[in-house]
């Protein structure tokens, strides 16, 4: 299965987010990455805000591209809005094509903060558990604070992909529920992998 992944920042880029789309059933897929922002894919004329008619340019662009499903994925940043329009997106029949779109709450950086145990293991000393990862207003300094008292010298975008690949899914849709959980949900989907 050949999917086209659109995501925002560079961490989720380098390997994070491949690495839990993996966990939650693309294993065997041809994952193929690109930036929401791509200035050569323009947004959708027609009715509609911003990120409905992003999310719509980006389905017509798989479908341009052949590839079997989307995977899109932005940050709220604050504007919760952003969530409802997504979800439109998903639910829209303007296009066919199987999708899984989704929001990160406040941004993908939260992800990265639910699970205590995967923190541990990577940043190589013992981590809190941290709070409401979905409710931290700035969730890249908090992760970025952590960092910088860690033992481990790697960049910001490797420690991102080693805790994703340590993360229990399963703590993660529990403790990041608007964003993860229904994210998780479509990606399991669009993959036959429904639980």
């Amino acid at each position: 299965m050949r999917v086209l992944v659109v995501s925002e920042g560079k961490h989720e880029q380098s390997g994070a987010l491949e690495n839990l789309l993996r966990k939650l059933g693309a294993a065997e897929a041809d994952l193929a990455f690109d930036r929401v922002s791509n200035s050569a894919v323009h947004a959708h004329h027609g009715k509609g805000p911003g990120y409905f008619k992003r999310a719509l340019r980006w389905l017509m662009e798989a479908e341009k591209r052949g590839v079997d499903a989307l995977i899109l994925l932005i940050d709220e940043d604050g504007q919760r809005e952003r969530c409802e329009q997504i979800q439109r997106a998903q639910e829209s029949s303007l296009r066919q094509l199987p999708r899984a779109m989704g929001v990160a709450i406040r941004a993908f950086d939260a992800w990265m903060l639910a699970d205590e145990r995967a923190l541990t293991n990577v940043l190589g000393r013992r981590i809190d558990r941290q709070p409401e990862p979905e409710s931290i207003r700035d969730p890249k300094n908090v992760c970025e604070d952590l960092l910088a008292n860690s033992q481990n010298q790697m960049a910001q975008r490797e420690i991102y992909a080693r805790i994703a690949e340590e993360v229990d899914v399963a703590v993660l849709s529990s403790r990041c529920q608007t964003g993860f959980r229904p994210f998780a949900g479509h990606v399991r989907q669009v993959f036959g992998k429904e639980q």
